[in-house]
């Protein structure tokens, strides 16, 4: 017997109201504002007709405060799967058009599933959050929903990649599933992201600000960190999302998303030997180095405002997926201090549990020093990135370029911090401290009797760098494997990463390390 027309209709009539959200008004009203709706955003993610919502006809289970009878199409939030490019992708959604998009029981439960399933699928999570926070109106149910997602973001971290998009605000303890997802993108004027208010602030504090002052896109990507990527626009935030996911297995037992059928280009790159400037003391771009070294526009920057004075980020070296680790000699001199220790570090330990090999760059003089870095903990942070590549057992390559110093040469992943292959250029300068510095130590009397103390201070930096600081010195050694041209590197780096493709490492058992956080 055929379905009843009636039957069909109601079935048509519940979907058109679950899939219009908070009506036509607000969906107008948002758009005024150059704001997408939730399934707007899912629609420019997906491949058209690729997505099954999960919970479209969920109801909420608020009771109190005249709650109960009132119709939240979906419970504020819009969760499914579909597809990204040719690869499954679960999503959710929140929907600002109802009660706020805030969460109560019924939405943190659609939360849950598809996280879920996730988990069971092995598929990436993407996550486009616009919520006032939770639903006051539903107490302390609202906060265990909040509890339920941040224990699932703990077990998906690590398992499958997890990409948060603060597409409106996010106050509270809102802020914290963000927080704990391997990736945050924020579209600049349209969203924000603080714990306190100004308004709380003022009250608890006396201190006046402004949302932007704490809460923007900026502020986060430049000055807090909090985040890895400013979007423009909607649009570019999910293109922004595509483009990360293209660097990405989908989950942790899955091979990266290498293109091993292009061939291996071992032609020489003369421009990457004039890169470097004459004076060693002279800064340079290291993105210069990085985009002469990755496949053409395959370089991705992550957090590109924050500690600049490292820069990390996906790219392919012969079809291959890299992280990039590399110091930024134009930006405090290259020198590690607590921001890039901890930018660095979270970079790796991601690369590491997603088996994304790692190739470093290295031109650094030392840690910064200076009072607030060793009250700010530099030493605590410093450990962060020698205990980030200590754990880390997927392939590591290492060019030093110039200048590789003390405690931050080991930092930046030295063969005895596990770098798989070291590769130097014939500037670089491996040592304990710089030249310079070493000789007011070693030749104080020297110099004190010296008629013309510059002069053979010069000398003696000069000698000192020819007899312990050479790249030759350290190849002899066997710190560094080879000594190459600087036109030989991509070459190098692409057969490196091919014959490391099948390593494997092996770690004594144990729960987990103990990262000095």
């Amino acid at each position: 017997m055929p379905i009843s027309k009636q039957a069909v209709e109601e079935l048509e009539r519940r979907r058109s109201v679950a899939t219009h959200g908070g009506g036509s008004k607000k969906i107008e009203a948002r758009h005024a504002r150059g704001l997408w709706t939730a399934r707007e955003r899912l629609a420019a993610m997906f491949a058209e007709g690729t997505f099954q919502e999960f919970g479209l006809h969920a109801q909420h289970e608020s009771r109190q405060f005249g709650m109960e009878g009132k119709d939240l199409p979906g419970d504020a939030v819009i969760t499914g799967v579909g597809f990204v490019d040719g690869r499954p992708v679960a999503a959710f959604s929140q929907d600002f058009t109802v009660a706020g998009g805030s969460l109560g029981s019924m939405h943190a439960e659609k939360l849950g599933l598809i996280m879920d399933h996730a988990e069971r699928c092995g598929v990436p999570v993407v996550g486009f959050n616009d919520s006032g926070g939770a639903r006051i109106q539903e107490g302390v149910m609202a906060l265990s929903g909040y509890g339920q997602v941040f224990n699932r973001n703990v077990r998906l971290s690590g398992v499958v990649p997890q990409i948060a998009v603060i597409a409106g605000p996010c106050a509270g303890g809102a802020a914290y599933s963000p927080a704990l997802m391997d990736f945050i993108i924020m579209i600049r004027g349209k969203s924000e992201m603080f714990i306190c208010g100004p308004e709380v602030i003022r009250g608890v504090t006396g201190q006046a600000t402004s949302k932007d002052e704490i809460g923007s896109a900026d502020v986060h990507a430049a000055v807090s960190g909090n985040i890895h990527f400013v979007a423009d626009s909607e649009e570019d935030a999910v293109d922004i999302v595509r483009r990360l996911l293209s660097y990405l297995p989908p989950n942790n037992m899955s091979e990266p998303p290498h293109q091993v059928d292009e061939v291996v280009d071992l032609t020489e790159d003369p421009g990457m030997d004039a890169i470097l400037p004459e004076s060693g003391k002279a800064p340079f771009d290291v993105k210069d180095v990085i985009t002469r070294l990755a496949d053409p526009d395959s370089f991705l920057e992550v957090q590109r405002d924050f500690a600049k004075n490292m820069v990390v980020g996906f790219g392919r070296i012969s079809g291959i997926v890299v992280g990039f680790i590399a110091n930024q000699p134009k930006e405090l001199a290259g020198c590690l201090d607590i921001d890039a220790s901890d930018k660095g570090s979270r970079f790796i330990r991601f690369c590491n549990a997603f088996g994304i090999p790692i190739v470093n760059l290295v031109d650094v003089p030392g840690f910064l020093p200076g009072v607030r870095q060793e009250r700010g903990g530099i030493i605590r942070h410093g450990a962060k990135l020698l205990f980030a590549y200590g754990a880390t057992t997927v392939p590591k390559i290492t060019i030093i370029m110039r200048k590789a110093y003390g405690g931050a040469f080991l930092a930046m992943c030295s063969r005895d911090m596990g770098a798989d292959i070291v590769l130097a250029w014939p500037t670089a300068e491996i040592a304990v401290m710089g030249a310079e510095g070493a000789v007011n130590i070693l030749y104080r009397g020297d110099l004190e009797k010296a008629e013309d103390r510059v002069q053979k201070s010069r000398e003696l930096a000069d000698e000192y760098r020819a007899h312990f600081a050479s790249p030759y010195i350290s190849a002899g050694k066997l710190f560094v494997h080879d000594v190459i041209r600087p036109a030989e590197t991509r070459g190098r780096v692409s057969l490196a990463l091919r014959t490391l493709l099948s390593k494997r490492e092996t770690r004594p058992p144990k729960k987990h390390g103990n990262i000095p956080l």
